[in-house]
């Protein structure tokens, strides 16, 4: 394991909020480390194709296209005159004591830092439907990627299930490219989509958009339905089976289902680093507790949807003021933040909105049959997860240690909102009594090799 010497400022995400923070510190005079998995910077949202790749920004982005061509432009255009250094493709596993354990195609390495700025990302956040264990079921971010990436779609005939902007956004993409879309589900109601309006209002033309894109869709998307099960033979998915807004039951063939309800935020340096969480009732989770700037304490700084759940534009926002935030505490000059602020206010009154009109769908959770999988990476089903919780007096790492619930590679990342809302049912108390899963290291699965002393 090498070790190199502490950089001032290490940021972790090379998404809008990770450029943008660079950005600011690099116009400031200092030199950030920039830390991201993916081989070329540009986050979940703006990821980029392999190298000579054919499809243009306009096809992979659409509307967001200049957006995207402009940060990456930024990006390339400051590491290619040395104003950064870019470890990549590279994943933190483990933080201690101001030390960052770094793997990347060479092994681990340990960097350390005066500041951090965390900004993570994002997740598919998923809810568990019986059979989704099964071949051929995806998130819909795992839809997208693989569109955008590879050009390819990941099935012959796909169903898409979920509820907000993404699940709009990903089938209008897939419909575009060619590929068959046989339905687009949608489990919130029309009524309840009309409460999110006063907040959706906030971004007019965001929210104009995106009735265009579910036009486009026609026939092919329902609101309101009540998904029973993934019907599967030896080869993975067969059907789904499900019921309208008027209770008629319909069983859609297809190959693929790509799946989600909106967004989980990545928080697991922000745990291993000592953050403080609060629970957030709109959301339905854990998120990491900061000022408005996103100072979080002890020298570290998130942004992005890794700590508010806004969108790529918001993560720009919140980029530049953790950036700002940083230099005010290293007692160098920083820009105004006020703009910034009123912009940031604005959109979280959209993302209230869409949180309010796209709820994550705890009724359908609560009612899984005991025989349904909830944790995918060990095969825990719901059975178990209650049978814990009455072992575990409603506490959630008892339940995970006595079920294994959240124990598997993705240690809790697609199961533990599901299964907190399931012990809290069971133990007849809050998702907020029962806790959350406690971050461990590694927080991605690394090789044992890595860690080895290489003679």
């Amino acid at each position: 394991m090498s070790e190199i010497s502490s950089p001032r400022i290490v940021i972790v995400g090379a998404g809008p909020a990770g450029i943008r923070a660079a950005a600011t510190l690099i116009e400031a005079g200092l030199h950030p480390v920039v830390i991201d998995e993916a081989q070329r910077a540009g986050g979940q949202i703006y990821r980029r194709a392999p190298a000579g790749f054919a499809r243009t920004h306009e096809q992979l982005y659409g509307s967001e296209a200049a957006k995207a061509r402009a940060l990456h432009a930024l990006f390339d255009r400051l590491a290619e005159e040395g104003r950064l250094t870019h470890c990549a493709p590279s994943s933190v596993i483990a933080v201690r004591e101001g030390r960052l354990h770094v793997l990347g195609e060479g092994g681990v390495q340990v960097i350390g830092y005066d500041r951090l700025i965390l900004a993570t990302g994002a997740s598919d956040r998923v809810a568990p439907v019986s059979g989704w264990q099964n071949a051929g079921v995806y998130s819909l971010g795992a839809a997208q990627i693989a569109l955008k990436a590879q050009g390819v779609a990941l099935g012959r005939r796909i169903v898409l299930i979920r509820s907000g902007p993404l699940l709009t956004l990903v089938g209008a993409q897939l419909v575009k490219a060619g590929t068959h879309v046989a339905a687009v589900l949608d489990t919130s109601p029309w009524r309840q989509q009309l409460r999110g309006f006063w907040g959706l209002a906030a971004r007019p033309v965001v929210a104009l958009r995106g009735l265009v894109l579910r036009a486009r869709l026609g026939g092919r998307y329902h609101a309101g339905v009540t998904l029973e099960r993934i019907e599967a033979d030896e080869t993975g998915v067969a059907a789904l089976r499900w019921r309208d807004a008027g209770g008629r039951e319909h069983l859609t063939p297809c190959d693929m289902i790509g799946m989600g309800w909106h967004l989980r935020a990545e928080t697991h340096l922000a745990d291993l680093v000592g953050c403080a969480f609060t629970r957030d009732e709109q959301w339905r989770q854990w998120l990491p507790k900061t000022d408005r700037m996103g100072r979080a304490g002890n020298g570290v700084y998130l942004a992005g949807d890794g700590v508010r759940l806004l969108g790529a534009d918001g993560a720009e926002i919140a980029g530049r003021l953790a950036a700002a935030a940083c230099l005010s505490d290293l007692g160098r000059p920083a820009p105004c933040a006020s703009a910034d602020l009123r912009r940031l206010a604005r959109f979280e009154r959209f993302a209230s909105g869409l949180a309010r009109a796209f709820p994550w769908p705890s009724q359908m959770v609560l009612t899984l049959p005991d025989e349904a999988i909830v944790c995918r990476c060990e095969n825990v089903t719901a059975g178990a997860v209650r049978e814990g919780a009455d072992f575990g007096g409603g506490e959630a790492n008892r339940v995970k240690s006595l079920s294994r619930v959240g124990m598997g590679r993705c240690q809790g990342r697609y199961c533990q909102l599901a299964a907190v809302e399931l012990v809290a049912a069971q133990a007849g108390c809050t998702p907020e009594a029962v806790g959350r899963f406690r971050g461990q290291a590694p927080v991605r699965p690394a090789p044992i090799g890595a860690f080895l002393q290489k003679g």
